[in-house]
């Protein structure tokens, strides 16, 4: 089935370090952008990551340190990795807890100002696991009747990503061809940063979800706390979650000087 479109939609896969969304690395990126008209688009790049790749990753992802020496550093691909994703939603194979968050971080490192709030996320693997409980290999299996040659190389995983999904969109009659409703569908809805330190709660206000303050509003925590947001700068959150914080801290202290 085509993908119904209203705009285009760019299908990601990342090969890491690690995963740790705060510290580690890109060393591999693909993207596969489909706009409206079924028309498709690639760009692919090894990265330098500007650290070692432990040898845990590397038996996983099969790309070592003398793969990504010469490969260009994210700062020297960011702006033309963002210019290529200008206007795209996002999707992905766990992209929403994953992805996405090591793909903000890394821009935030070389000041690149990507704004991911205006984008709709499609999370395949949420889809999968919704329906099915099955891992990429599996699902390709299950949905495309074929076997994923090459796994965890990112360019087989995203085109299997994309594969499925629109596997998917035939499979369930429910599952509406619109980006806007499998966003829904598959996204984590009440997240406000990608780390989950921060929710909305059912009146669609940011609380903490973790700590000593969890499920206080952020707004009134730095209020009668406001050693907490120093805390949370100085520490080892990721640099997205600590964006949110700013931005909210921000908007407080001009509703306090109207």
């Amino acid at each position: 089935m085509k993908l119904n479109l209203r705009r285009p939609i760019a299908f990601l896969d990342l090969e890491t370090t690690g995963i740790n969304v705060s510290s580690d690395r890109i060393v591999e990126i693909s993207v596969l952008k489909i706009d409206p008209n079924g028309g498709e688009e690639w760009l692919v790049s090894r990265i330098n990551p500007e650290m070692p790749i432990p040898p845990k990753s590397t038996a996983i992802h099969g790309i070592t340190d003398e793969d990504v020496a010469d490969a260009p550093k994210f700062r020297e691909m960011a702006k033309n990795l963002a210019a290529f994703l200008e206007g795209t939603d996002l999707a992905g194979f766990n992209a929403i807890k994953f992805d996405i968050p090591v793909l903000a971080e890394e821009f935030l490192r070389v000041n690149i100002d990507f704004n991911f709030l205006t984008r709709k996320y499609v999370d395949v693997q949420v889809i999968f696991h919704r329906k099915e409980q099955r891992t990429l290999t599996a699902a390709y299996k299950f949905y495309c009747d074929r076997e994923l040659e090459n796994a965890h190389s990112s360019k087989a995983d995203t085109q299997a990503t994309y594969e499925v999904l629109k596997s998917q969109l035939d499979r369930y009659s429910d599952l509406e061809n619109d980006v806007e409703k499998l966003a829904d569908f598959s996204a984590y809805n009440n997240l406000v940063d990608f780390a989950g330190r921060i929710i909305y709660d059912e009146n669609g206000v940011e609380v903490f979800n973790f700590g000593k303050h969890k499920g206080k509003p952020v707004e009134a925590v730095f209020r009668d706390d406001p050693s907490y947001y120093s805390w949370m700068m100085n520490s080892d959150f990721p640099l997205y979650t600590k964006k949110i914080l700013t931005e909210i801290k921000l908007r407080s202290f001009g509703q306090g000087q109207q």
